[in-house]
């Protein structure tokens, strides 16, 4: 098992190219499912969960080529409609091709989903919805059994939002006979990734990105062409709050910051500067910034996704902070890490107290989650000496090439074996 060696304490100065975002790219790799022939999708990270959806879809017998962070799918050929437990235990996304097999081929038996260990992520929105729509679900041995002559549209309402649910539900309205309407739907980017890559399918979907989307099934949908994925905006948020902590000067390269509005208000917040350039965005990083309070709400709220590494940044901010999660019960096994390297960090419930810090001492610390990986590279990078980061596997689930990154803006840092 891998692990970091940091050797922080500098500002990092240079350019960064974000890379496409794996939670765009894992439900569209999904939705090639629902249409017979060979897709192509760009800017692809070359990620391990992506090698694991590329294995599901293999597995189901679909053709599955990846160069050069492009990806040929040829969905062809498919002849399996199953996804067993021992692909489906290590990634959560996996469920997304439920929806799309019951969607064109009636049937599907996929293992209930596995995945970070940051708190309970039920399916049951899921089942509900494909059930109002025709499918006859059963639960059997640890595995989800669907089935359907062919789904029709429903009204469904979701009772808390879900990223997944959503994208789920929407391919499979887009095959089903007649008008689906998903209310109090998720609105992230990812979600309009997917619904403008089934519109260039043939899917007709009007909606996306608000609380209500309505879907028009259609008979059959064609393969995408060199579809291009969105930039990844936790990534990039990630380096946002790298630049900041280390005081950095940093262009992002190829980002959106129209998908970040709330993470780069929020660091504004704490002084740090941006500037759009021609060649990216640039983050500048003060001398001293100021703590900020933060609480987590589903999009275009506060991330989840970017709570640790905002808290791994108030570790060491002039004042005192506090930061609700409201997404994930389970989204603060970080701060024993952060505390090892001398974090002042109070927990009650789903509420962190942070008071900021000189500086942070290197440590060993251990990873948890995703997450919770990334909290740590940004803490290691701004602290005194050497910081060792163990049990890194999650790291490689979400972030593309990041010890190359982080070297090319002088970053010190090394991958060695455990």
């Amino acid at each position: 098992m891998d692990k970091l060696i940091i050797r922080g304490g500098k500002p990092l100065k240079g350019e960064v190219r974000i890379s496409g975002a794996k939670n765009a790219a894992l439900p569209i790799m999904a939705s090639t499912i629902l249409a017979h022939g060979e897709h192509n999708i760009e800017r692809v990270p070359h990620l391990r969960d992506v090698m694991t959806m590329g294995r599901l879809l293999a597995n189901l017998g679909a053709g599955f080529h990846f160069e050069d962070n492009k990806i040929i799918i040829d969905c062809s050929k498919i002849k399996n409609f199953e996804a067993p437990y021992d692909l489906v235990k290590t990634m959560r996304a996996s469920v997304l091709i439920l929806c799309p097999l019951v969607a064109r081929f009636g049937k599907a038996k996929v293992s209930l989903p596995g995945g970070c260990a940051i708190g309970a992520r039920p399916i049951n929105l899921h089942l509900m919805g494909l059930e109002k729509m025709g499918a006859k679900i059963e639960l059997q041995s640890g595995y989800v059994i669907a089935k359907a002559n062919r789904l029709k549209g429903a009204s469904i309402y979701f009772d808390t939002i879900t990223v997944t649910g959503t994208e789920n539900l929407m391919m499979a309205a887009a095959l089903a006979k007649g008008t689906t309407i998903l209310e109090n739907a998720a609105r992230e980017p990812e979600v309009v990734d997917l619904a403008n890559c089934l519109i260039a399918m043939g899917a007709k979907i009007s909606g996306a990105g608000d609380s209500v989307i309505e879907i028009e099934g259609v008979d059959e949908l064609k393969p995408i062409n060199d579809y291009r994925i969105i930039p990844d905006r936790i990534e990039t948020g990630t380096f946002m709050a790298i630049a900041g902590i280390t005081g950095g000067d940093l262009v992002l390269k190829d980002c959106e910051p129209k998908h970040l509005d709330a993470i780069i208000m929020k660091l504004k917040d704490t002084d740090v500067i941006f500037k759009e350039t021609k060649k990216g965005l640039r983050v500048i990083g003060p001398e001293k910034f100021i703590a900020r309070d933060a609480k987590t709400m589903p999009y275009p709220g506060f991330p989840t996704d970017m709570q640790a590494q905002f808290m791994a940044m108030m570790t060491v901010a002039n004042g005192t902070s506090v930061i609700k999660e409201t997404v994930f019960e389970n989204r603060f096994m970080h701060v024993a890490e952060l505390k090892r390297m001398g974090a002042d960090i109070n927990i009650e419930g789903g509420t962190a107290t942070i008071k900021g810090v000189e500086k942070l001492k290197g440590s060993p610390v251990m990873a948890t989650d995703l997450r919770a990986s990334a909290s740590l590279i940004v803490a290691a990078l701004a602290a005194e000496g050497e910081t060792t980061i163990h049990r890194i596997y999650h790291l490689d689930r979400g972030y593309e090439s990041i010890e190359q990154k982080l070297k090319h803006i002088g970053a010190e840092i090394e991958r060695a074996s455990s």
